[in-house]
Formats: structure tokens, sequence, C-alpha cells
């Protein structure tokens, strides 16, 4: 079991480096290949959005600006991914998998298409057994990420979200967060090649977190199955936040890898009220494989 081929949607943003740094270390540990895609607004979507009242000379003004604000910034992500991989060694620029199959090692691609980026990503990353996205910036509503959101409701895929500061490594210790739903399942799934390679697997769960399912010590029976010792540790909440206790269990742990389901609750609920979910996408500082 391994992953072959990884998609970083890149937007150009402050955590773009972080997150190409990221995707490359986990390329390294499968000797996988990184499609890097940048997704440029498409100018004709602005036209729907302009409404009534607006003079044809307007709209096409308003069209102009964002093909123009639009190219600036695809020129700044390639430019990140330029000045990322000219210093970098034992890695490959490849685009077809016989040019990546003769390296024996990770390489790299980049893209740039026009459209809407939620789609577009959604729809792409299907095709790839994990998708590698930027941390949401710091003081930037979570909801915002586009790009996570619609790998996580719309692709069928996992996500592995790239923490603020690239780590030095990913999965040497995996923390496994269980509530018994089918999320987590799912998570659980999506990372037992983390979970095969890993020196040490840490299974944390706790009565506040728990919702209707199977219990830590049936995941921890069906790790055994799969040739994976885990220790099941009750972690509890800080300052009444879930979230908090789960990530302080994963940092006691020294933890590089974090794995869980994403919004068991509504992704609403979680935006209004808070939640286990938004709280680890806010606040975790390694690399969080994510399923929904």
């Amino acid at each position: 079991m391994a992953y072959r081929r990884l998609l970083l949607p890149l937007t150009g943003t402050a955590a773009g480096e972080a997150a190409l740094a990221t995707a490359l270390i986990a390329a390294r540990v499968w000797s996988a290949h990184v499609h890097c895609l940048h997704v440029r607004v498409d100018a004709r979507d602005v036209a729907p959005l302009a409404g009534e009242g607006l003079s044809g000379a307007m709209i096409e003004e308003m069209m102009a600006a964002t093909e123009r604000e639009s190219g600036e910034r695809a020129d700044r992500v390639k430019t990140l991914f330029d000045k990322f991989t000219s210093g970098l060694g034992g890695v490959t620029l490849a685009d077809n998998p016989d040019t990546a199959a003769k390296t024996g090692g990770p390489t790299l691609s980049f893209e740039s298409i026009a459209g809407r980026e939620e789609d577009i990503v959604a729809q792409q990353s299907r095709l790839y057994d994990l998708a590698v996205v930027p941390h949401p910036e710091a003081g930037e509503d979570v909801s915002s990420s586009d790009a996570l959101h619609a790998i996580l409701f719309d692709s069928g895929r996992p996500v592995l979200i790239a923490p603020r500061v690239a780590p030095i490594d990913i999965g040497t210790r995996v923390c496994v967060a269980w509530n018994g739903t089918a999320e987590s399942a799912a998570a659980v799934a999506a990372a037992l090649p983390w979970l095969h390679k890993a020196s040490a697997v840490q299974i944390l769960c706790s009565e506040e977190y728990q919702r209707r399912g199977p219990k830590a010590e049936g995941l921890q029976a069906y790790l055994r199955w799969h040739s994976i010792p885990a220790e099941v540790v009750v972690f509890k909440p800080q300052t009444r936040e879930v979230g908090a206790g789960l990530l302080g269990a994963a940092r006691d742990f020294g933890a590089d890898l974090l794995t869980m389901g994403a919004y068991s609750h509504s992704r609403l609920r979680q935006l209004i009220l808070g939640g286990v979910t938004r709280h680890v996408l806010e606040n975790a500082e390694i690399p969080v494989l994510m399923c929904r």
C-alpha cells in the first residue's frame, strides 16, 4: 500500500511554500508524484455576479480587472513553484507516469488552468491518492478555504492539511483521533499506509468526543488484524475544548501526523458554535490527515 499521486492546490498564499515542502516530504516517503495545480479566476464568471444596473462597459472593465489580477496571481504562484524547485536535489520535474517511473524518486509538476477553484480542485482530486492543502492563513476564517472544503465534501479522497511551518518528517509517530463515526473510520482506512510505516501509533479517545459507534478498543483490535500495534489513550478536554485536548495529547505523544474524521457534526454547526474539526484546522502545528 502506498500513495503514488498527490495533488497540491496552490493559491499563492503565504502558506503555499510550507505546503510545497510538506507535500515533498510525503512524496519522498512514498517516491510519489506531486502535481501542483493553480486555478485562475475565469473573468467570464464575473459577469453574472455584476448584477443589474451596470452598463456593458462597466462589466467589461470588471472582467478586464479580474483577468489582470488573476494573471498576476498566477505569475506569483508560478514564481513560488520555480523558486522552490530550483534548489532541490534528487527531485525530477515530470508530467507523465512513464517519466516518473524511471526516476525512482519523487517527482513534481505544475499546471495553471482557469475556472472555479472549488469545482476543479474537487473534481481533479478524485484521481489522486491524497490531496495536500496549505494551512488556513492566520486570522483567516477557515470557512473561506474553498479548496480544502471542496475536497473534503466533494471528492471522496483524503486531505492532508499542511502546518504553517513545514515539518521535519511525517508519519513516524501517528495519532489516530477516534470517535466511532463513519468519518473517523474513513480516515483510518486512508491512513493505513502511514500506520504501517509508523514506529509508534496511538489511538486518542474521550467520552466527550465519542459518538455512536465502535469504541477505541474495537479500533485497536481492527488494527491488530493489520499487524499495527496501537496504544489507546484517553484524553481530557482543555478549558472545555475537546479539540484542544486532542491536540495536547498528540503533542504529548510527539506525533508528527494526526489522522481524524472531519465534521461529524454539520459544518454550519461547527462554524457557528465551534467544534473539534474547526479547532484542529485553526490550531494544529503538525500535518493532519482528514476524511469526510
